[in-house]
C-alpha cells in the first residue's frame, strides 16, 4: 500500500472511534486497544520503512475527513515521535483498564465514552503533529491535542479544584496556541509560505532571535520550561494516572518536537539562541527538581520531575545548536543524541512512575507521601517498578538514563577548550546537571524510603495490596525496553542517529562515530560486568542465608520501639535540610498551632503540616492575574443591570465606528 492509502486507512480508523459510544460500557477499553493498535500498526509502518529506507514518505490527508487536503510529510524526526506516540498510547489505554475498574460502578456510560474516545483521539492529534508542516492544519490538530488532553484531565469533574485546574491548563494552552499562530501569521506573512516551509526562508533572509523565542514561548509552554511551567504540577495530580503518564511521558514532547523543528530551520545568531535555551534549560532542570523534593502529593513530586527533565532535554537541544556555531560535528551529534535519547527515555520512566503511583493510589486511595509507608512488603512488584524507574531517572547506571545524560555530558567535555565563553557555558552545564542529578537522587530516596519502607502511616496502606496483573503487565512491557536501552544502547542508537542530519547544518560535516560506538560498547561491557558480580555476590549471600532460620519482625526502631508510625521520617522531615538552606526559595510554608510555655491546660493542638508554595507561579501568574483583577474591577460599575444603559452603550459604539470611518476618509 501506497502512503495515501495508508492514511485513508489511518483516516477511517479514526473515524470509526464513533464506535466507542455504542459498544457496552465493559467494550470501551478494548475498543478503544484495537483502535489504538490499528492505528499504531500504519504508523509505525510509517516510521519503520523512513528509518529503513533513509527515504522522506508524503502523502495526503483525504478532503472526506479533513476540510481540505493537507499534506502530510514523514522524515526520521516525525518516525522518532510517531514511535514514542505509539507505545506510549498503547500503555496508557492498557493500564486504564485496571486502574479504572473502582469507577465502574460511579461513573455513567457516557463519561466512560468520552474518557476512553478522547483517550484514542489524544493520540490521533499527537500523530498529526508530527507529520503535518502547513500551517493552519498543524495548529488545528494542536488545538484538538489541547481539547483532548483538557477533557481525559477533567474526568473526575464533579470535583470543584479538578474542574478548575482543567479551566487553568486550557487557558495556558491557548496561550501557547497564540504564540505559535503569531509565529506562523508573521512568517507567512513575509515569506508567503504557510508553516514549518516558511520558516526555513524566514531564517534565511531575517534575523533569527525573535522570532525563534516567539515559537520557544508556545512550544515551551506546552513542554513545561521554567517560567513556562505553571500549568504542570496542577493538571498532572487532577488527571487519571494512565493520563497523567500519557501527557508527561508523551504530550510534553510536543512541545520539544516543534522546537526542535524550528531548530531544524535556523541559519542565523546560532550562538545566542543555543545560550538562550541552554540557560533556560539549567534553571528548569535545577529548579524543577529543586521544588520536587518538597512535594508532598507523589503525582506533583513527579509533575516537577517531568520539568527537571524537559529541561534535560533542552541542554541537549541547547548543546547542540551551540555546536553548530562552533562549527563542531561531535559536540552538535553528542548534544542532539543525548537530548533525543532523552525524549524517548523520559517517555519510559517517567510513564512508569505515574503507573506506579496509579498502582499505589489504586490500593492506598491517597497520594499524600506521610499517609504512606512500608509498601514493599504488600505490594513488591510495584515496588520494584518504581525503583527501577526512580534509578532511570536519576541517571544512575544500569538504565537508560545513564546512557542519554553520559551524551550530554560528553558533548560539554567536548566543548571545554572551544574558547573562553563558551567553555564557561559548557563548565556551567556540567555542574549544572551534576547538581540536577545529586538532588534527584535525593528527592527519590526520599520517595522511596518514604513509600516502600518502614511501617504504614494509614490503614489504608497498612491493607495495601499487589494490583492486578492488568495493571503491572504495560508497567513490566516499559520496564524491559528502560533495561534494554541501559543495557544495549547500540541496540537503539540507529534510531537516535537518524533525525540527527536535519538538526545539524546541512553543511557539517558527520563526525567519526566509531569512537562514540566503541565506547558505548565499552560502558555496556563494564554494566553487564557489574550486574554479573551483583547477582553473583546476592547468590553467594543467599546460600549464606539458607543455612540459617529467618524470622520476619517488625521494622526496626533503631533502639526505641515505644512509639508509633507517626514517629517515623516523613517526607517533610526528610527535605527539611535542604529548606533550611534556601527557605525564602523553597516557598514551604507550615501550618500548626505552637504550645506556649505559660499555657498549663492548652487547647487540642492542629497537627504540623506543610505545603509548598512554587513562586515562580505566584511572581509571574498570580500576582498579575490578581493585579487585572482589580483593574477589572473598577469597571464593574458598567453592568448596572439596566437595559437602557446597554441600549446606550451600543449607541455610542456605533457612533465611535462611524466617526472613525468618517475620519479616515477625510
Amino acid at each position: 500500500m501506497n502512503m495515501n492509502q495508508t492514511i485513508l486507512l489511518a483516516e477511517i480508523i479514526s473515524a470509526l472511534s464513533l464506535l466507542i459510544f455504542i459498544v457496552p460500557k465493559q467494550w470501551k477499553q478494548p475498543t478503544a486497544l484495537a483502535l489504538s493498535l490499528s492505528l499504531s500498526t500504519i504508523t509505525t509502518g510509517w516510521a519503520w520503512s523512513v528509518f529503513h529506507t533513509g527515504d522522506v514518505l508524503s502523502g495526503n490527508l483525504s478532503a472526506t475527513f479533513w476540510f481540505y487536503h493537507s499534506a502530510m510529510r514523514v522524515d526520521s524526526l516525525s518516525a522518532l515521535f510517531l514511535l514514542i506516540v505509539n507505545f506510549g498510547s498503547l500503555t496508557s489505554i492498557l493500564f486504564s483498564r485496571g486502574y479504572l475498574k473502582p469507577y465502574l460502578s460511579v461513573k455513567s456510560n457516557h463519561e466512560f465514552s468520552l474518557h476512553y474516545f478522547w483517550l484514542f483521539w489524544l493520540q490521533t492529534a499527537m500523530t498529526l503533529v508530527v507529520t503535518l508542516h502547513e500551517g493552519l492544519p498543524f495548529l488545528v490538530a494542536w488545538e484538538i491535542m489541547s481539547i483532548a488532553s483538557f477533557m481525559l484531565v477533567i474526568f473526575e469533574s464533579e470535583k470543584k479544584e479538578i474542574l478548575q485546574t482543567g479551566i487553568y491548563y486550557i487557558i495556558q494552552m491557548h496561550v501557547a496556541l497564540f504564540f505559535v499562530l503569531a509565529g506562523f501569521t508573521l512568517v507567512e506573512a513575509k515569506t508567503g509560505i504557510s508553516g514549518f516551509d516558511g520558516l526555513v526562508v524566514y531564517f534565511r533572509d531575517n534575523p533569527s532571535i525573535i522570532m525563534f523565542l516567539l515559537f520557544f514561548a508556545g512550544f515551551g509552554i506546552k513542554a513545561g520550561f521554567i517560567p513556562l511551567h505553571s500549568w504542570l504540577p496542577h493538571a498532572h495530580p487532577a488527571a487519571p494516572s494512565h493520563v497523567s503518564g500519557l501527557m508527561s511521558g508523551t504530550m510534553i514532547k510536543m512541545g520539544i518536537y516543534g522546537i526542535m523543528r524550528v531548530v531544524i530551520c535556523l541559519q542565523h545568531d546560532l550562538l545566542q539562541i543555543g545560550t538562550i535555551v541552554l540557560l533556560l534549560s539549567l534553571i528548569s532542570s535545577v529548579f524543577g527538581v529543586f521544588f520536587a523534593i518538597f512535594q508532598h502529593d507523589l503525582k506533583k513530586m513527579l509533575a516537577f520531575h517531568s520539568i527537571e527533565n524537559i529541561g534535560i532535554i533542552g541542554i541537549g537541544i541547547g548543546t547542540g545548536i551551540i555546536g553548530r556555531s562552533l562549527n563542531h560535528p561531535t559536540i552538535v551529534w553528542l548534544g542532539f543524541a543525548g537530548a533525543l535519547l532523552h525524549v524517548v527515555n523520559h517517555s519510559l520512566f517517567k510513564s512508569l512512575l505515574f503507573y506506579c503511583a496509579g498502582s499505589i493510589y489504586n490500593q492506598c486511595h491517597t497520594r499524600d507521601l506521610n499517609r504512606l509507608g512500608g509498601l514493599y512488603k504488600s505490594m513488591p512488584r510495584t515496588g520494584v517498578l518504581f525503583a527501577l524507574a526512580s534509578i532511570a531517572i536519576c541517571g544512575l547506571p544500569p538504565l537508560n538514563g545513564f546512557i542519554s545524560e553520559f551524551f550530554i555530558y560528553w558533548s560539554f567535555f567536548k566543548g571545554l577548550g572551544t574558547g573562553i565563553n563558551t567553555s564557561l557555558l559548557f563548565l556551567g552545564g556540567i555542574l549544572g546537571l551534576a547538581v540536577t542529578g545529586g538532588l534527584a537522587v535525593f528527592c527519590f530516596t526520599k520517595a522511596f524510603g518514604i513509600i516502600f519502607l518502614g511501617n504504614a502511616r494509614s490503614d489504608s496502606s497498612a491493607h495495601a495490596k499487589e494490583v492486578p496483573t492488568a495493571m503491572l503487565f504495560p508497567q513490566w512491557l516499559i520496564a524491559i525496553i528502560i533495561l534494554v536501552i541501559g543495557f544495549a544502547p547500540l541496540a537503539v542508537l540507529p534510531v537516535i542517529k537518524a533525525p540527527i542530519p536535519l538538526l545539524a547544518a546541512s553543511g557539517l560535516s558527520v563526525p567519526d562515530l566509531v569512537p562514540i560506538e566503541h565506547t558505548l560498547l565499552m560502558l555496556t561491557l563494564a554494566m553487564g560486568i557489574a550486574v554479573v558480580s551483583f547477582i553473583l555476590l546476592w547468590m553467594v549471600r543467599r546460600h549464606q542465608q539458607a543455612r540459617h532460620i529467618l524470622r520476619a519482625g517488625p521494622t526496626w526502631g533503631c533502639g526505641y520501639t515505644a512509639g508509633d508510625s507517626t514517629h517515623q521520617y516523613s517526607a517533610t522531615t526528610f527535605a527539611d535540610s535542604l529548606h533550611g538552606i534556601a527557605p525564602a526559595l523553597s516557598g514551604v510554608k507550615t501550618q500548626y498551632k505552637p504550645v506556649h510555655k505559660e499555657d498549663i491546660f492548652p487547647r487540642e493542638v492542629r497537627q504540623y503540616t506543610t505545603h509548598q508554595e512554587d513562586q515562580l507561579e505566584k511572581i509571574l501568574i498570580l500576582q498579575p492575574a490578581n493585579w487585572f483583577n482589580k483593574l477589572m474591577e473598577k469597571f464593574v460599575v458598567l453592568r448596572s443591570g439596566k437595559i437602557q444603559h446597554y441600549i446606550l452603550y451600543g449607541l455610542g459604539f456605533i457612533l465611535l465606528a462611524a466617526l472613525l470611518t468618517t475620519l479616515e476618509w477625510i
